[in-house]
């Protein structure tokens, strides 16, 4: 998928978009890539002397890939965007440093009305960098 079809799916924009392409999609699953390239803006700050990528962008970057995937399933609202309502079980398992690329893979779990509930896997290499589980619902965007 290219950025200008990640563009139309979410409204996150630069500095903030958190992927890169879509390598796979499918009705209840997406993989995601992203690489950091180390002149990202948190780096500045986020241990200058030994700068990782920070655990809650990892989060976000997964959530993001939730999104597009959502953005694409079958009856979904339109005009409506998908909003996280909920992030559990978080686990970190790997840092992420600059100059690396994390493959994001995002599976739909269940769908009750506008409630999404996905379970996420950042990988980074052959390491899982982090795991979680998350919600979403459908949100006007005004």
């Amino acid at each position: 998928m290219s950025l200008a079809e990640i563009h139309a799916a979410i409204p996150h924009r630069d500095p903030f978009l958190l992927i890169d392409e879509i390598v796979a999609q499918d009705e209840k699953k997406i993989h995601c890539r992203k690489t950091f390239s180390g002149k990202e803006f948190f780096y500045q700050g986020h241990y200058p002397h030994f700068p990782l990528t920070p655990g809650v962008l990892l989060c976000e970057a997964g959530m993001q890939a939730g999104a597009v995937l959502l953005s694409k399933q079958a009856g979904a609202a339109p005009g409506k965007v998908p909003v996280a309502t909920r992030i559990d079980s978080v686990k970190f398992k790997r840092m992420v440093r600059p100059g690396e690329t994390i493959d994001i893979e995002i599976d739909l779990v269940e769908r009750l009305a506008d409630a999404f509930f996905l379970k996420a896997k950042v990988s980074c290499g052959r390491d899982v960098a982090a795991r979680f589980e998350f919600a979403c619902t459908m949100a006007d965007p005004q």
